[in-house]
């Protein structure tokens, strides 16, 4: 009693026995009513024994105990199946761990077309080892409501009006202003800050070189001349590879919503940009439909000022949806879900995978929870707020997950297919391809150490069983995404774990951590339009783009989430930090310390890069990468 079992209290206990126990293979913990106290919750994070040989043997948990129950640990050294054949205990306990697990952590559907996700009825029956800590969870809801509370006092979200200027969307967060925030309320109308966005803004991953201008979209080099200058041509450019394209077919046909009685709109567009001789990526030509015509004019920068600053501002919209539910939602949220669920159902703690991913897992199935009740769900934010809403955001989710490929998820790969390899000033892409790098010799590692051979791989049955569960429900056993229903050779597994834990990590921190700075200026990514796009030129004004964006409540509605999003809250682990000891063995350890190492010296190579730009990159230099999707 006393301090026993109080927070941070380390406690040493002799048991004695009347025999030799032999080789110690598990721990057992009983946990059972004491007197008048009341049921609680304990968390232990592990367990030392010291056996009277002077062995000392680590036996992990970091887990809750509740009720009244017995808990089994064994001890910390990562172990494959075939190397438990000799004990039936550790067999039986292995088993029972897992099958205790798929009983807790079921699969359920969210939205027809999906990746399905964790059955849960509410969050506060939640397994206790999967939710925030208090720390997390009384800083998150704090956050939340003094986020609201600013625009509350100020009187905005009861206004349905539009914006009478520009100038007055400053007022929104006051006291929520970023440097880079700022810099984008004083730039968003420059084509060069328009360009640099799809390099180093909150949705680095959809531009692509255009080896052919589509015949949908039929830019001639007379149209752009001038922004190309007098001694070249675009079919010159072309074959340069200097000519970029976005675009956003994906977001054809898809429903949009209605606000307040009032009905938005979302369009389909296309842009091309050119990377000067200077470096400078600027848009040369914007189609705001997939259907070319005369009532879907190409728009120039050479139009009139405000018809070109309205079509930027509705492909901006467009890159909204995309970023919000491909990008973001999808290829990081809805996946690290999958990887999370196929993790704790397959593989028992003391599987060397296990060990490696669960510090990438931590809090993710507690945030998607949280997203489908306040965000995505019907009359969440994204419903109130967006283009698309909930009627919106199920098929186009669905869309981009029957899309889905497993080489787009790997960067390397990714950055080949889309040819943005040699593009210059794309710091993204810089950075993501270090810290790929840094995982990849990481795991390549701490595989060699365990599995050893080819044959290892191909003969383990619950990681098998985990890429299999992968495959159905990531990439809904499509053979076209080229995602692997099983695992062959150490190097097929070495990139798709490579894959997860960048995915988790790193490609989270790039798509999330901008979003308010980016987004603030709701000019600059508006998440909703009013006014259907224009069909003609010259007809735009500044009174009409400020009856195109959204009302002052539903603004401050969307900047609530943004600011609340974009900030990790309390309790927070840095992508290479691993407090809890899973790995117990010596090598592990070592490798540990060498990866931690490595993200050190790409951080300062960051630090020392962003000394020279007018708009440093940050996102994800490893301090500020959260290790998990947990925000």
């Amino acid at each position: 009693m006393g301090r026993d079992f109080t927070p941070g209290a380390v406690d040493e206990y002799e048991v004695s026995s009347d025999q030799e126990l032999g080789q110690v293979l598990l721990v057992r913990l009983h946990k059972e009513p004491y007197r008048f106290f009341p049921d609680d919750s304990w968390y232990c994070s592990f367990v030392r024994l010291t056996t009277p040989r002077g062995e000392t043997l680590h036996f992990p948990c970091y887990q809750w105990i509740e009720g009244y129950q017995t808990l089994e640990l064994r001890e910390g050294a990562g172990k494959l199946l075939c190397e438990d054949a000799d004990h039936p205990l550790l067999l039986h306990h292995r088993r029972e761990q897992v099958k205790a697990r798929q009983d807790c952590y079921r699969w359920a559907e969210f939205a027809p077309g999906m990746p399905r996700c964790l059955a849960v009825e509410n969050l506060e029956e939640m397994d206790t080892n999967i939710k925030f800590s208090f720390v997390k969870l009384s800083s998150f809801l704090l956050r939340s409501k003094l986020t609201v509370l600013e625009v509350k006092l100020k009187g905005l979200m009861r206004c349905q009006e539009s914006w009478k200027n520009l100038e007055d969307i400053r007022r929104v967060f006051w006291f929520n202003r970023t440097p880079v925030s700022e810099y984008v309320a004083n730039h968003w109308q420059e084509d060069v800050f328009f360009g640099y966005q799809y390099l180093n803004g909150v949705n680095p991953v959809v531009i692509e070189k255009c080896s052919k201008i589509p015949s949908n979209f039929p830019v001639t080099h007379e149209m752009v001349s001038g922004s190309l200058g007098k001694s070249t041509t675009l079919p010159e450019e072309v074959e340069k590879g200097s000519i970029f394209i976005v675009d956003y077919k994906i977001l054809q046909d898809i429903p949009t919503n209605t606000i307040d009685g009032q009905p938005q709109y979302m369009a389909a567009p296309l842009c091309l940009l050119y990377q000067t001789p200077s470096g400078d990526l600027v848009p040369i030509a914007i189609q705001l439909s997939q259907i070319p015509g005369p009532e879907s004019p190409i728009f120039l920068p050479s139009d009139p000022m405000w018809d070109w600053t309205l079509a930027k501002m509705w492909v901006r919209n467009a890159d909204f949806h995309v970023h919000q539910n491909i990008s973001h939602l999808l290829r990081t949220h809805l996946m690290a879900e999958v990887f999370t669920m196929a993790t704790l159902r397959h593989l028992p703690m003391c599987h060397p995978l296990f060990k490696l991913l669960i510090p990438h897992l931590r809090y993710t199935l507690q945030i998607n929870a949280l997203a489908r009740v306040r965000l995505i769900r019907e009359g969440g934010m994204m419903d109130l707020a967006t283009s698309a809403g909930f009627e919106g955001i199920v098929p186009l989710v669905g869309k981009g997950t029957q899309n889905l490929t497993y080489s787009s998820l790997c960067l390397p790969d990714d950055i080949e297919a889309r040819g943005v390899g040699s593009v210059a000033n794309y710091y993204y892409r810089d950075d993501a391809m270090k810290i790929w790098a840094a995982i990849q010799s990481f795991v390549t590692s701490i595989i060699k150490f365990y599995y050893r051979s080819d044959d290892r791989v191909r003969e383990d049955p619950e990681l098998q069983a985990w890429i299999q569960e992968i495959f159905v429900e990531a990439f809904q056993s499509r053979k076209m995404s080229g995602a692997p229903s099983s695992l062959q050779t150490m190097e097929d597994l070495i990139k798709f774990l490579t894959m997860v834990i960048f995915t988790c990590s790193a490609q989270h921190a790039a798509v999330n951590s901008g979003q308010f700075d980016y987004g603030a200026w709701i000019p600059n990514i508006p998440p909703t339009m009013r006014r259907p796009p224009p069909t003609v030129k010259g007809t735009a004004t500044l009174e009409n783009i400020l009856e195109t964006i959204p009302q002052v409540n539903i603004t401050c509605l969307a900047l609530c989430s943004l600011w609340l999003l974009s900030n990790e809250v309390g309790d927070t682990r840095p992508l290479g930090s691993f407090p809890d000891e899973h790995f117990t063995e010596e090598e592990p350890r070592r490798l540990i310390e060498a990866f931690q190492n490595h993200l050190a010296e790409i951080s300062r190579r960051i630090d020392e890069r962003n000394k020279t730009l007018p708009l440093p990159y940050t996102y994800i230099s490893p301090p500020q990468v959260e290790n998990s999707v947990s925000i």
